[in-house]
């Protein structure tokens, strides 16, 4: 079997700030992942980051850490920060995703998204349009996107743990809410399809 690269991109939330246990949703999936052959897992996360910044960083931070003779996945973990003050149209966010995503493809990686969570503080209505704008580019590419905005913007236990902390960033049980959407929502069926 050949060697299989995760490489993880996003924001904070992608590198779980905010989780007393340190895991935060990639942690927790990937726990729970079941793992065959070579592995490595790289989680390329930069604070505060939008579309525009995973954009421009990606070639010079993902493709390189893509190996030419391994089974090369990106997992795309978008944040809210096109929506919370960078004043990032949804048409500019669409043109960002899409050159990632074909960046990705060209690059020949394998490519899964996670959407926006729903934040306190931030317009719900503009972050749902965004995280359907970010699912559109998906459905156009036949990319796995995961709605983490839908499920979650009304979850009592979301609203919970949200309001327990900074209301910024999730706790324990939110990134664990984050990570269930993503095992369920096709991610161990994208990881181990097509494998070499």
């Amino acid at each position: 079997m050949s060697e299989q690269r995760i490489i993880v991109i996003g924001d904070e939330l992608v590198a779980g700030t905010g989780d007393p246990k340190r895991l935060g949703w990639v942690g927790r999936v990937m726990n729970r992942t079941p793992m065959e052959g070579r592995q490595h897992v790289l989680t390329l996360a930069m604070p505060a980051e939008g579309t525009k910044g995973l954009s421009e960083r990606f070639s010079r931070e993902v493709v390189p850490r893509l190996a030419r003779k391994a089974d090369n996945r990106v997992v795309v973990g978008l944040g809210v920060h096109d929506v919370a003050g960078a004043g990032v149209s949804a048409a500019r966010s669409r043109l960002h995703l899409a050159n990632i995503l074909d960046e990705a493809h060209h690059a020949g990686a394998s490519t899964f998204v996670v959407g926006p969570p729903p934040i306190p503080g931030i317009d719900a209505h503009d972050l749902s349009r965004f995280a359907r704008a970010c699912s559109e580019v998906c459905a156009r590419r036949k990319v796995p996107f995961v709605d983490a905005f839908t499920p979650l913007v009304e979850h009592d236990q979301w609203l919970t743990d949200m309001a327990a902390g900074d209301g910024r960033l999730p706790g324990q049980a939110g990134y664990g809410l984050l990570a269930w959407l993503v095992l369920h929502r096709g991610w161990v069926s994208w990881l181990l399809g097509d494998r070499a």
